[in-house]
């Protein structure tokens, strides 16, 4: 392993480290069976990385995206991979300023509101590998769908899994349900939007136009999606018909916060909900984002109750890029699960473990925040080269897996 130094730690250390084969942009990562399976946001493809030795994970492959498109975002359960295909927005014209991006309605900019599929440059949908050969994907299917993409998906084996998807004739992103009944042949089953999200019904927006209110992802918990809609906040989705999605609630807090609600993710045994809003622009240009602990015992109505702290250890709305909040790891059933302890990504502040067994007064208990990156694997114009912490993963035995838009993939290990 090479030498790294980290910025600043506490209570945490350095187990291994990864380029990931010379490609170390990364976006979500899961790790499965003893593989990381990372999505990359400019490699165009994802790379599966052996992590079995976790002092020395080593590359074993790397599948190319279509071309013009993501593959940003994936999942994995049993011997299934699923991974998204959506334009590559970042590779736009339009979006080399990010705020381009983050602001507005994407389905308009991107021409997917008024338009239809033809001409299109990019592979839209969602792929299905089998990953029984945990080392070498193999595809067994294809889901279409008709606009610019699948963004994030939910899926922790069964028959159902949950996406936010950009349709043709929507503002943004929405909600929907796939029957895996048969992995080969997923099958859209149910929609759920926000009212004036159908622009081809005649809705208009009922918001400024200069918000993004579209689905981030939503996490599901029986039959409840909680679902992060970004500037429009929390939306909590009845789906006990996965073919007839129904509203339960919608939350929303901004403004006069920032908005950016990036991830929803229930601790049903405490009737809590851990609410993620995410810092999408430089410099603290959408204000200071905040991770919320919100009561749910009365679905209709969640109430927050804390935030967890900021981190303080520095001068991080100094440091240029993205300071603030960006990814939880999300409890999924075949990783480390608990309802004490919060791990997050705070982009330049790094890697953040937060004690929340008192949910009125949350702590922060390890950091470990890496060096800047060595080199720089975003295409966008004007990037600081500063750490810009991504995604999290923490497996069973409690190893930390977390990467970077350009720095590679960080194994860590608590030591507090």
């Amino acid at each position: 392993m090479m030498d790294i130094k980290p910025d600043y730690a506490r209570n945490m250390k350095l187990v291994g480290y990864s380029d990931q084969g010379g490609r170390s942009d990364g976006v979500q990562l899961m790790v499965h069976r003893g593989f990381a399976y990372i999505g990359h946001m400019f490699s165009n493809g994802f790379s599966v990385i052996d992590v079995r030795d976790p002092a020395k994970p080593v590359p074993v492959n790397y599948v190319k995206a279509p071309a013009n498109t993501w593959n940003i975002h994936l999942q994995t359960s049993d011997d299934l991979l699923l991974v998204i295909n959506a334009k590559n927005m970042f590779a736009s014209e339009l979006f080399k300023d990010e705020t381009a991006y983050y602001t507005g309605a994407l389905g308009e900019k991107v021409g997917t509101a008024t338009q239809t599929s033809e001409s299109r440059d990019w592979t839209a949908g969602m792929t299905v590998y089998d990953i029984s050969h945990p080392a070498n994907p193999r595809q067994i299917g294809f889901m279409p769908v008709e606009g610019g993409g699948i963004h994030r998906i939910w899926y922790t084996g069964g028959r159902w899994a949950y996406a936010s998807a950009l349709l043709d004739g929507f503002t943004d992103y929405i909600f929907i349900t796939i029957d895996m009944s048969d992995p080969a042949r997923p099958v859209e089953a149910g929609r759920y939007w926000l009212p004036g999200m159908n622009r081809a019904a005649g809705e208009t927006l009922a918001w400024p136009e200069n918000r993004r209110c579209g689905l981030h992802h939503a996490i599901i918990h029986g039959d409840t999606a909680y679902a992060a809609w970004r500037d429009a906040g929390l939306v909590s989705i009845d789906v006990a018909d996965r073919f007839n999605p129904k509203l339960i609630v919608h939350k929303n807090w901004s403004p006069p916060f920032g908005g950016g609600t990036h991830n929803c993710l229930p601790l049903p045994d405490r009737d809590l909900l851990v609410v993620l809003d995410e810092a999408v622009l430089d410099n603290l240009a959408d204000g200071l984002k905040h991770i919320w602990m919100m009561d749910i015992r009365e679905p209709t109505n969640p109430i927050s109750i804390s935030t967890l702290p900021t981190p303080s250890d520095d001068d991080y709305p100094k440091k240029g890029g993205h300071f603030g909040p960006h990814n939880l790891h999300e409890n999924r059933p075949d990783s480390f699960v608990s309802s004490d302890l919060v791990f997050a990504t705070y982009q330049n502040a790094g890697v953040r473990v937060f004690d929340i067994s008192d949910a009125f007064r949350p702590s922060e208990v390890a950091a470990f925040v890496p060096p800047a990156p060595t080199r720089m694997i975003d295409t966008r114009p004007n990037r600081t080269r500063v750490i810009q912490s991504c995604d999290i993963f923490v497996d069973k035995s409690g190893l930390i897996f977390t990467n970077d838009y350009n720095a590679g993939l960080f194994i860590l290990e608590r030591t507090g």
